[in-house]
């Protein structure tokens, strides 16, 4: 019989980070991997590096066998990614992890904290099954902050101005995260702008943020912004950011292949 293999998928993230952290001495044949879609922000990058110096393991990368753009033009029609539409995780997340793992009987931990009412990945495969340590100990937010202090790991460079780790275009991000994300990496704003197309047969538009382009949304950004500028001072104040998430989906959304 082969032997049983215990992974960890880490994202760049706080949550899988932290979990990996936590694992490091309950399991010592644990596998650690992180699924590259080649899109990922440079902060990731520094992050895991960071991790793995402190994991004392390689960090397995797994890449997808084609680039976003070829699978987009090619599979999908140029037909973007969305909360309803998951194809990027289908394609640049769980394919490759479960091409890595093969036939091979495999423990997969998922960084979902007890305080969290999701579910995380469902393997296809019979050999794939799932564990929740954070669930089945009783661990919180608080308590993955504590352990990204205490290991000195600490947190990625990125949540000064965006919650959600992954790629610079993710589609969970918020809109306000896509307006720091042009201040931040300009160069990455504008490579995600030229995924952004209208059908000029039906004239269905095809854009990151429901409803409006990115170039549309940072306008509507900055008028927010000159007009909290502007406003009295007696009156209610909200930032531009507040003022731009009003129109938000939840929060709580995420991508749940950051916790493989």
């Amino acid at each position: 019989m082969s032997k049983v293999r215990h992974v960890l998928g880490v994202s760049g993230g706080k949550d899988s980070a932290a979990l990996a952290i936590y694992m490091r001495d309950k399991v010592p044949e644990m596998e650690y991997f992180f699924t590259d879609t080649g899109a990922e922000l440079p902060e990731v990058y520094t992050f895991l590096d960071r991790l793995e110096g402190y994991l004392n393991k390689p960090i397995a990368r797994l890449n997808t066998e084609r680039p976003f753009e070829h699978i987009l033009e090619f599979q999908y029609n140029g037909f973007l990614p969305s909360a309803s539409t998951r194809w990027c995780t289908t394609e640049m997340k769980i394919k490759p992890f479960e091409k890595w793992i093969g036939d091979d009987e495999t423990i997969s931990y998922i960084a979902i904290r007890a305080d969290e009412d999701r579910g995380g990945y469902r393997a296809t495969k019979p050999t794939i099954t799932a564990k929740f340590p954070f669930k089945e100990d009783g661990l919180v937010r608080d308590d993955i902050d504590r352990l990204l202090k205490q290991s000195g790991v600490g947190w990625p460079e990125y949540y000064k101005w965006r919650s959600r780790s992954g790629c610079y275009f993710c589609f969970f991000q918020r809109k306000s995260e896509w307006v720091s994300l042009a201040e931040e990496h300009p160069d990455l704003f504008e490579r995600a702008k030229q995924f952004e197309k209208e059908d000029s047969g039906s004239g269905n538009r095809f854009t990151w943020s429901q409803g409006e382009t990115l170039d549309e949304l940072v306008a509507r950004a900055s008028d927010i912004k000159d007009m909290v500028a502007n406003k009295s001072k007696n009156a209610k104040r909200l930032s531009w950011q507040e003022s731009l998430a009003l129109d938000e989906e939840s929060e709580e959304q995420s991508c749940l292949i950051c916790e493989l």
